[in-house]
């Protein structure tokens, strides 16, 4: 039975990043759930071109946990961070990924979106794949959150897209977009949004709406 409307909104609403998540089981029947929601969004052409990898498995976890780290700390340190605040920094988001019970690895295919013969369309359909999959993400969050799990999305695969391609063997065509960190709720993040007066305009920019 389809839940009441006002039910699916406040479940919509009541979402927010896990960033504490405590360590724990998480059955295969929810993540396959989650899953299953995510590949239901909407998609440009119906093109479905996410590809996901589950990672549950610990010592592969720490693998690519590491590679990522290794590569994050020599961009950091790059960029001109003094090494005491990179290994804050680092220590603190690896940190955090560490303490979930699994990964899951969003990844983008452009298999079979449109081709075309300018670049500036097929920018264009790269975007929209982009958006597919970010579409995907946001519906495997609600659904672990309606399932009482937490999750939170990092964009630590967008950074890092040859260590989750060496750590996982991925193929060449399949580029890194999200990592989702899955696990039991703990702290979440409660961040303050803004009012629909300052982000909604009425028929022209400017106006408006509420």
């Amino acid at each position: 039975m389809p839940c009441r409307g006002e039910d699916f909104i406040e479940t919509l609403m009541g979402r927010r990043s896990s960033k504490l998540l405590r360590p724990g089981y998480v059955p295969r029947e929810v993540v396959i759930k989650a899953l299953e929601a995510g590949v239901s969004a909407a998609n440009a052409h119906n093109a479905q071109p996410w590809r996901f990898i589950v990672v549950d498995d610990k010592a592969v976890m720490e693998e690519l946990l590491k590679e990522m780290e290794r590569l994050w700390r020599r961009d950091l340190v790059d960029d001109g961070l003094d090494v005491e605040k990179v290994d804050k920094i680092v220590e603190n988001a690896v940190g955090r990924s560490r303490r979930a019970s699994l990964l899951l690895v969003a990844c983008l295919t452009m298999e079979d979106m449109d081709k075309y013969r300018d670049s500036v369309r097929n920018h264009y359909e790269y975007i929209m794949a982009v958006q597919s999959v970010a579409a995907a993400l946001q519906n495997i969050l609600l659904a672990l959150h309606a399932m009482g799990y937490g999750a939170c999305w990092r964009c630590s695969a967008l950074f890092a897209p040859e260590a989750v391609r060496k750590v996982l063997g991925l193929p060449e065509d399949l580029i890194p977009q999200a990592l989702v960190e899955v696990g039991l709720k703990g702290g979440e993040t409660k961040g303050v949004r803004r009012p629909l007066g300052e982000v909604v305009h009425h028929n022209r920019w400017g106006v408006a709406y509420c």
